[in-house]
């Protein structure tokens, strides 16, 4: 289609989809004019593809910090991820410094039926060299997936084994989780781990609760943080697993678009399981709809830290070549009136994005007294009245700090040049059967398994090789946490599950910690959801005095 004619179709789809036309004559006229002079007149010679890209983006970059145009490559990587699937090899990888190498094959998929085994490392995909060359993730990635039923051949180096053995893997549709982990902490508490809100993520939490009350679940702790959210249906969907018949889940309004709720029908399976939600400083958009749910009906205490306040509505327009612009068209409010959209300033993108960081220098994430709570921005929840507060994002029930009492300098430089992941990948390699024989289960593993003094000074000594000077005191102030990731990576690496990580390293979590301690101490959670915490009332009254 000619660049010029297109552009008209754009306004013209536009122009109909819009209700104040009598203005968009003259402007898109405006627009369709100045286009026409640049591809007509300008010195040198123009993509019309992407002058008409840059307009969109200029026009989009000029409204709120969340309406984006995305071309359609990055449309495809965007969406993939929600809908719960791709087409690939059906491997997950680390690397080792550059080399990619096989923490585990994806059960029944392509690579698991050829032979790959874990442990392998990918050096050659379809005669490309892949190891040493510091090749990108990404461009690994790509290079790995594609349209399904098409062929890719990897050369691999599998330790013990002389010579490269070459596998021909037939591409296949490689399924994309929602949940990270799910076991039981004790006999009656259940934990689970939710990534992102996609297209089957409804389904995901419901099999996996099943499987958890078979287990003896009683009551549950249901971890958001750094849950970026997805598709709000799926929000929804959750959200009606847990609410009564007709309780309000969440509403959507803007200038354009009329209110609109979504209410529970009543037919939920777990509208009675005691509850925590975890949150955090990266939970957004659906995570936070979520949990803003559970907190404004007194459904469930929300512990961890203030969520991103990501809350307004994104609708997408398609165009033809595939390419998609995502428009704010409403914001999200929570049940008790709350938006959960924090401020911020039209066309400033990079205060916006700034902003996390400016609750870090504030001191936010690790004084509860840092936090300014406002008596302005009072609400209260349906069920209970006790009081919430608003400003962005959902403030949980009970604030948990981070903890940096065990950083140092000296873990994170190891962890910042790969040694933990490094250590752990070489111990796998040497040990792999004689532990998976001793320890058939992560569970077991957990149990028994021992990060030794020689381990560590094998990690240590490895640090070292590459120029990171041991240092004595900081070691010593984050010795138990270098012992604890070691573990969750070697548990990781061993038994091929991003579970298995957290079933170590949710010991020493304290959000996890503070969850399970609210759980078990019966009273107190009722008192909460009955009466709110009274440290907040504290605060507010601090900042009315200031």
């Amino acid at each position: 289609m000619n660049k010029g004619l297109y552009l008209v179709a754009l306004c013209l789809v536009f122009s109909l989809t819009v209700t104040a036309q009598r203005s968009w004559p003259r402007v898109l006229q405006k627009l369709l004019n100045a286009e026409s002079a640049i591809s007509t007149f300008y010195v040198d010679s123009v993509n019309e593809d992407k002058l008409v890209e840059d307009a969109i983006k200029g026009m989009l970059e000029s409204l709120d910090p969340h309406s984006s145009y995305t071309d359609a490559k990055e449309t495809k990587e965007l969406e993939e991820p929600l809908q719960g699937e791709f087409s690939g090899v059906g491997i997950q990888f680390n690397m080792n410094k550059d080399t990619l190498y096989v923490i585990q094959t994806v059960p029944g998929g392509p690579s698991e039926r050829v032979g790959v085994l874990a442990g392998d490392r990918i050096i050659y995909v379809n005669d490309t060299t892949i190891a040493g060359v510091k090749m990108k993730n990404s461009d690994i990635q790509k290079r790995l997936r594609g349209k399904k039923g098409t062929n890719v051949t990897i050369k691999v180096k599998r330790p013990g084994v002389k010579d490269l053995i070459t596998f021909r893997i037939t591409r296949d549709n490689i399924p994309l989780n929602s949940i990270d982990t799910k076991y039981m902490l004790d006999e009656r508490t259940g934990y689970l781990r939710i990534s992102r809100f996609g297209a089957k993520t409804h389904k995901e939490m419901m099999e996996a609760l099943q499987e958890l009350k078979k287990q003896g679940m009683t009551q549950l702790i249901m971890d958001l943080s750094d849950n970026g959210g997805g598709y709000l249906n799926a929000a929804i969907d959750m959200c009606n697993e847990f609410l009564e018949r007709g309780q309000l889940m969440v509403y959507t309004e803007g200038e354009n678009s009329p209110r609109n709720e979504a209410n529970a029908n009543g037919w939920g399976d777990y509208k009675d399981l005691h509850m925590v939600v975890i949150v955090n400083q990266y939970s957004a958009s659906a995570a936070e709809i979520f949990a803003g749910a559970m907190q404004d009906w007194d459904r469930a205490v929300v512990v961890g830290r203030r969520t991103f306040g990501k809350g307004l509505v994104q609708r997408p327009f398609m165009f033809e070549d595939g390419s998609m612009m995502r428009l704010t068209v409403a914001r999200y409010y929570t049940p008790s009136g709350r938006c959960i959209q924090k401020p911020y300033n039209r066309g400033d993108k990079k205060a916006y994005e700034k902003e996390l960081l400016d609750r870090y220098n504030e001191g936010e994430y690790y004084s509860l007294d840092s936090i300014q709570f406002n008596d302005s921005l009072r609400y209260t929840t349906r069920l209970n009245g006790r009081t919430i507060y608003g400003g962005g994002g959902v403030m949980p029930d009970v604030f948990v700090p981070v903890d940096t009492t065990e950083y140092s300098t000296y873990y994170r430089d190891l962890s910042a040049k790969g040694i933990l992941n490094q250590f752990a990948i070489k111990y796998v390699d040497k040990e792999r059967k004689a532990i998976t024989k001793r320890y058939a289960t992560v569970k077991e593993f957990d149990e028994g398994f021992v990060i030794t003094d020689e381990m560590m000074r094998d990690l240590i000594a490895m640090g070292e090789s590459d120029s990171i000077k041991y240092d004595e005191e900081k070691y010593r102030t984050s010795e138990q946490m270098l012992k604890a990731i070691t573990k969750g990576l070697i548990a990781r690496d061993l038994y091929g599950d991003a579970g298995a990580y957290s079933v170590i390293i949710n010991h020493r979590n304290p959000d996890v910690q503070a969850a399970y301690q609210i759980l078990n101490d019966r009273e107190g959670y009722e008192r909460l959801l009955r009466e709110g915490n009274p440290e907040y009332e504290r605060l507010v009254k601090k900042h009315d005095d200031q």
